[in-house]
């Protein structure tokens, strides 16, 4: 199986998921927080989706 398309899939949904977290504890979209943990969970979607295409 292609490793690419997982791989931007994880990469999207990890990223969006991690810039909505901030706005739990009331930060802004666009706040520091939210871009770090953005690009926390855009790593690990694409380390989930390389994972998922070589499983």
């Amino acid at each position: 199986m292609n490793a690419k398309p997982l791989i931007y899939l994880g990469l999207f949904i990890g990223s969006t998921i991690g810039s909505f977290i901030p706005s739990l504890w009331g930060a802004g979209y666009l706040s520091m927080s939210s871009i770090l943990l953005s690009m926390f969970g855009g790593m690990i979607g694409m380390w989930l989706g390389y994972k998922l295409a070589t499983y």
